[in-house]
């Protein structure tokens, strides 16, 4: 097997299980350790993994998200959920921020449902599937193109939000702790910041499996959002802690959608 291919394998085996072992990569694909370590720090290097002891993985860690190309392909069902959930927001005639983030596009791509809106937006994704849909008043936000994130970022983004303004804000999060929200980039940190600043109202969209993990940097508190929606219920502590605070979590997998925390 070519290098190019194999390592695509390897992607492919990441996006499915999430963690490599390096020796069970050796074994099936019939090539020396050295030759698999080689691999992985060329798929390391362009940004699509993180190394650990004995393997490599595409989970979120302090300062490590993985590319968007792969986290789109992951999750499908409850990404889908969730955007149902947070269109429920959304009343045509609004203004909408969408921030960048595989769940975020999901989200983006769906708005055509509550035509005509205004939609501001970083999201690449977003942006190529709203350019051509009547009824879509598109803001394209400019800036430094990141391909890691498939999205746009940087002073000129951040000065474009500042003199913008929506009646509800759409945030994605790779990690939540305690009553605190983070991200592992800075530049993504200031431009969620921004369309949070700008936002009437601002809806949190995390998975559930990204309760209770921490990244570098800090990007709000829980309570300064107005809503808060996942896939399914995380942890019972972690429940307990949004009860004792008096947030409410929108849970997209239960009939009545809603599970009151406050």
């Amino acid at each position: 097997m070519k290098r190019d291919d194999r390592q695509q394998a390897i992607m492919d085996l990441l996006v499915t299980e999430g963690e490599v072992d390096l020796d069970a990569l050796s074994d099936r694909f019939a090539v020396s350790r050295m030759t698999i370590h080689r691999d992985l720090d060329d798929l390391e290097g362009a940004g699509l993994l993180r190394k650990i002891r004995g393997g490599a993985t595409i989970r979120s860690g302090t300062q490590f998200e993985s590319d968007f190309r792969f986290r789109e392909r992951q999750d499908g069902p409850a990404k889908m959920a969730m955007a149902e959930a947070a269109l429920r927001l959304i009343e045509p005639g609004m203004s909408v921020m969408i921030n960048d983030g595989s769940m975020a596009a999901i989200l983006g791509q769906m708005l055509v449902v509550k035509r005509p809106l205004t939609v501001i937006t970083n999201n690449a994704a977003v942006i190529d599937a709203l350019k051509t849909e009547p009824g879509i008043s598109l803001i394209a936000l400019g800036g430094v193109y990141s391909a890691k994130f498939n999205a746009y970022f940087g002073k000129v983004t951040e000065d474009a939000l500042a003199g913008l303004r929506a009646d509800i804000a759409f945030i994605s999060t790779p990690a939540t702790s305690g009553m605190e929200v983070f991200h592992m980039d800075e530049t993504v940190v200031r431009a969620k910041r921004a369309m949070m600043d700008q936002g009437a109202s601002c809806a949190l969209l995390v998975n559930h499996t990204r309760f209770g993990r921490a990244a570098l940097h800090r990007l709000a508190m829980l309570s300064e959002f107005d809503h808060i929606i996942t896939d399914t219920a995380p942890a019972t502590e972690t429940c307990a802690a949004l009860r004792d605070a008096g947030l409410t979590l929108t849970l997209s997998d239960t009939p009545d959608e809603q599970e009151a925390l406050g």
